[in-house]
């Protein structure tokens, strides 16, 4: 009986590409297929640059993913002065519950799928593929926008990023609207991000910008939903936004060139700090992080980081009151 469903939900989808009109272009679906998995039926969603192997039956979801994550990867290609096109497409799981999420998960992570597990309701990417569950439809594709990022940036930057970066360019394709049958990504419409902003703001427990510039939140951080750790991610989101917005894009240049060099392994590393840079199978430590994220932020945006932090607390204030 699941079977004949998820064949239904297939051949509904495959008739849907053909012409209905949801919130999805038709040029964004390659095929559909059935895709029979160890973790129930599913579906194999192939579009230019994604591999969707899904047990979801959520017929709106699996009819918006393919179109969401193309969308995505137009916009982390517009985080870069040049686009860069990706020759190998990206694999991403999408279950349709957490018990299907987990079995996948031990025996896809191995010694650290007990840490993954930790998760609460989100999704991870591993090894250059993206795992995710069905959380509801709006909360599950906002999953996939940060995770893809991570994704998309593991792949393609010659160098790793610091977390601070690497996580506040992933919360700018957490939230979304639809238009025209096309998805876009409005970092401003993130409630999430910004109630947590606020409540940091209000509550006077602010991180200096020089300390979350350092800041390694590691697997801590996707498990534990502590003050601590919100305050990282609002923080981070917001900076990120800084950059790209505060005084019309003064600083849109140098962020630019700031990624952009990190993608062809350009900036100005010693020795060390490049090697585990380029391996990912080196550890982001903390002390690689703090000489890290600090030194580039000082090379790209500015050396007078006090002088900085008093624009970004403004801009904070200004779009929670917004």
């Amino acid at each position: 009986m699941v079977f004949k469903r998820i064949g239904f939900i297939c051949v509904s989808i495959i008739i849907c590409l053909a012409g209905c009109s949801r919130p999805q272009k038709v040029a964004d679906t390659v095929s559909a297929e059935l895709w029979q998995s160890d973790y129930g039926p599913g579906v194999k969603l192939t579009t230019a640059h994604y591999h969707i192997y899904t047990t979801a039956d959520d017929p709106e979801l699996l009819n918006e993913a393919p179109s969401f994550m193309e969308s995505a990867h137009r916009g982390y290609n517009k985080q870069l002065p040049e686009p860069i096109e990706t020759a190998n497409k990206f694999v991403i799981y999408l279950f349709g519950d957490r018990r299907q999420w987990e079995d996948f998960t031990r025996s896809f992570t191995g010694d650290r799928a007990e840490l993954f597990c930790r998760i609460k309701a989100g999704a991870y990417c591993h090894n250059g593929v993206c795992v995710a569950y069905d959380i509801g439809r709006r909360r599950t594709l906002a999953t996939l926008g940060h995770e893809g990022w991570h994704q998309f940036s593991s792949r393609h930057f010659e160098y790793r990023l610091p977390s601070w970066l690497d996580e506040g360019v992933a919360m700018q394709f957490e939230h979304y609207e639809t238009r025209d049958g096309r998805f876009y990504f409005e970092p401003s419409g993130n409630t999430y991000r910004l109630d947590a902003l606020a409540a940091t703001l209000a509550q006077g427990r602010m991180t200096r910008l020089g300390d979350l510039l350092a800041a390694n939140p590691g697997d801590v951080l996707a498990t534990d939903q502590t003050e601590a750790v919100l305050a990282f991610y609002s923080q981070s989101y917001a900076l990120v936004r800084f950059l790209r917005e505060d005084g019309y894009g003064e600083w849109l240049g140098d962020y630019r060139r700031l990624l952009y060099d990190g993608l062809r392994g350009d900036w100005p590393l010693d020795e060390v700090s490049g090697r585990i840079a380029r391996d990912r199978n080196e550890p982001r430590t903390v002390l690689w992080n703090r000489i890290v994220g600090i030194s580039l932020f000082e090379k790209y945006i500015g050396e007078d980081i006090d002088k900085i932090e008093s624009r970004y607390l403004s801009y904070c204030r200004n779009i929670v009151g917004d």
